[in-house]
């Protein structure tokens, strides 16, 4: 993948990121992709840590959605 096309798929998951958060109206920590202070707008990053920044703000952004989905799940239990 070319540099500007991870910079593109970053900006798409950056959207992703701000319409969840919306949706569940609260704001995600994502500590390790903050740490990573890459940004989809740091075009002047590398391709490495633009790459690492995908990686990171796709895995808080998975990890978010699946304890949500597990919090929703009511147990089956008998009265």
């Amino acid at each position: 993948m070319k540099k500007q096309e991870l910079i593109h798929l970053h900006g798409l998951l950056a959207e992703v990121h701000g319409h969840y958060e919306k949706s569940i109206g609260t704001e995600l920590e994502h500590d390790e992709y903050e740490a990573l202070g890459v940004r989809p707008t740091s075009i002047h990053k590398s391709k490495t840590d633009h790459k690492a920044a995908v990686f990171a703000l796709a895995d808080g952004l998975t990890s978010e959605m699946q304890a949500a989905e597990t919090e929703r799940k009511v147990p089956a239990s008998a009265d």
